[in-house]
């Protein structure tokens, strides 16, 4: 048996998805892990350091399986994956084991910045293995940013604010997210800079301080102007934010291919409530906004197999209100039947949302292994 293994990181490894080299990923997870959230592309062969193949395969599959390719292997943490490579080493394979496994793709981060004039600098954090967005709002000549919808690893959003010449001046959470553990409220703790949430959030029972942001409120970032948009539909507290009134982080209010489902908060019971706010919001509050506003959402639809529901990691996810006014079929529908399509049957909800919602009210804690562990899976947020 070698005494090493070559490793290869998530970043190495999504280079190498997205270069299209000839790469064949191996998930050694159990079938109902790799089934509900895998790498793009991966091949699954289930696998135990004690009690070897699963699923009645052998090893004549797996050389088939691999037909002579480079091998990546990867499992949940990279435990599981590092006894099988060492297996497929010892029958001459050319394989590496992805360091960190699915726990660590869940925590990586494509940054695309926006194409913009002036000093308005707007940049759009992907956490590719999720779908979550969430925006760098900057004044290049002033040399301040306001950071929105930050994940748990919010590092990502102080390095992109840091290697454009830009200290961050406040932190905003579009609203009490679902899917993922906000990390906006500890990285304004850190940087002691306000932590911003809509002022209807009190009504979600928020156990911590926070600046309450009004509807039409201007929050200002050196001379780039930010008026805040009450949004509610998919919250009660949900806001947008209407950038140098060209550019609409439209958070989970609407994406570009679906809008926010309802009943996360609002409940089964309730999720009819939400569809008709929802519907005032995308028809009536967006009513005054012209169709060449950029629309610059909070999330992106990410399947079983991991690939995008619009474009790909690193590419820009957005378009013109206009071109969805027109094409995305959900605004075309009059409220009753938007209604009725919102309250039907939709796709599973977030895993451990609940929880999830809780630990972002400030009702409950996690340590670094169960946040990990809570938020493992892509996002569920569209209707």
């Amino acid at each position: 048996m070698p005494e090493l293994l070559d490793q290869l990181t998530v970043d190495e490894l999504a280079a190498a998805i997205d270069a299209g080299d000839d790469l064949t990923v191996v998930d050694t997870r159990p079938p109902e892990s790799f089934d509900a959230w895998h790498v793009p592309g991966a091949v699954n062969v289930p696998y135990h350091p004690v009690e070897g193949l699963g699923n009645g395969i052998d090893w004549d599959d797996v050389a088939e399986i691999v037909e002579g390719r480079s091998v990546a292997v990867i499992c949940g943490k990279g435990l599981s994956s590092t006894s099988f490579g060492f297996e497929l080493s010892t029958r001459g394979f050319d394989v590496q084991v992805v360091k960190g496994g699915m726990e660590d793709w869940s925590k990586l981060y494509d940054v695309v910045e926006v194409e913009t004039d002036g000093d308005l600098y707007l940049a759009q954090i992907q956490r590719r293995a999720k779908g979550c967005l969430g925006y760098v709002v900057g004044d290049r000549e002033a040399g301040e940013a306001l950071v929105v919808d930050a994940t748990r690893q919010h590092h990502e959003f102080e390095l992109v604010a840091a290697d454009n010449g830009m200290v961050i001046t406040g932190v905003l959470d579009t609203h009490v997210h679902a899917d993922h553990v906000s990390g906006g409220r500890a990285l304004a703790e850190r940087l002691s800079v306000p932590y911003y949430l809509s002022a209807d959030a009190d009504e979600r029972g928020v156990a911590y301080d926070y600046e309450p942001l009004a509807d039409g409120e201007a929050l200002s970032v050196g001379d780039v102007d930010a008026e805040v948009l009450a949004a509610p539909g998919h919250t009660t507290e949900l806001v947008n934010l209407l950038v140098d009134d060209t550019y609409l982080l439209s958070a989970d209010t609407l994406f570009v291919e679906s809008v926010g489902r309802t009943e996360l908060e609002f409940g089964e019971e309730g999720a009819e409530h939400g569809a008709r706010l929802l519907y005032e919001t995308i028809h009536d509050r967006y009513d005054p906004l012209g169709d060449d506003v950029v629309v610059l959402p909070g999330h992106v639809s990410v399947d079983a197999d991991g690939r995008f529901g619009v474009g790909g990691p690193g590419e820009l996810i957005a378009a013109t209100l206009g071109d969805l006014r027109s094409e995305l079929d959900l605004f075309a529908l009059d409220e009753a039947a938007f209604v009725e399509r919102l309250t039907g049957e939709g796709t599973e909800k977030p895993p451990n949302y609940e929880t999830v919602i809780d630990v972002n009210r400030g009702t409950a804690e996690l340590d670094e292994n169960e946040a990990t562990e809570v938020e493992l899976g892509p996002n569920n947020c569209a209707a």
